[in-house]
């Protein structure tokens, strides 16, 4: 295949949420953390780190954190159990942000034929997320928690390369903080150490374009909206 370009890259880049088994190298996902890591950071710190997943312990991990998220599922008093390392979402929502949230999932949920209330529906598609939707790979990244807010700012751009990179060797991937309520499953199964916080997991392999979840592509908003040009 041949190579895209950094523009067509990013913008073919989408959020996969089924993948094919077909296997991803180590090679090739040690090439694409190499060209992550000329991501910018202040003061050259490079906050990140990665754990990479695949078979069994891909396996394993997994089970473990769909048997928590069926568990909240019948007793949802046990979700106390299980919080995030820092908070992602604001505790309060309001527009635009709440209008495009609302106009993501139900579009999505559309696609899929769930409709508002099914929750069993709801709580299948969700659950994908911890069976890292069928990719061959998952990636765990982590930060030391005694770092401050602009390095979480240098692990965007690192991600974001990541994704880049990956799309550009026809690969694909699905970013997911939802893992992130997992953390005290995730942490201890990948060896982290106490110091460690969980930024998010990602999914990589190879898109199922037979799959219909493949065909969401979320739109943008465009320039103009939200930028202010100063003469």
């Amino acid at each position: 295949m041949k190579s895209l370009t950094v523009a067509d890259a990013i913008s073919s880049r989408m959020s996969v949420r089924a993948f094919t088994k077909d296997p991803v190298s180590k090679e090739m996902i040690t090439k694409l953390l190499n060209i992550s890591a000329r991501a910018p950071s202040g003061t050259n710190t490079q906050p990140w780190k990665v754990y990479v997943l695949d078979g069994n312990t891909l396996k394993e991990v997994c089970a473990q954190v769909c048997a928590a998220y069926d568990a909240i599922a019948a007793n949802p008093e046990l979700a106390k159990e299980y919080q995030p390392g820092y908070t992602y979402y604001p505790s309060k929502w309001f527009s635009p942000y709440i209008d495009r949230r609302r106009e993501n999932g139900w579009s999505l949920y559309g696609l899929l034929g769930i409709t508002k209330g099914d929750k069993d529906k709801m709580h299948v598609q969700h659950r994908k997320n911890f069976q890292a939707f069928g990719a061959p790979v998952c990636l765990f990244f982590t930060i030391d928690k005694e770092l401050g807010k602009g390095s979480m700012l240098d692990y965007g751009m690192f991600l974001q390369n990541f994704m880049v990179a990956a799309r550009g060797e026809g690969l694909d991937t699905c970013p997911q903080a939802a893992w992130n309520d997992y953390s005290k499953i995730i942490l201890p199964s990948v060896g982290a150490q106490d110091n460690e916080m969980l930024v998010c997991g990602m999914a990589l392999g190879y898109a199922d374009k037979s799959e219909i979840v493949n065909t969401f592509h979320t739109p943008r908003v465009p320039a103009e909206e939200f930028t202010t040009w100063l003469n």
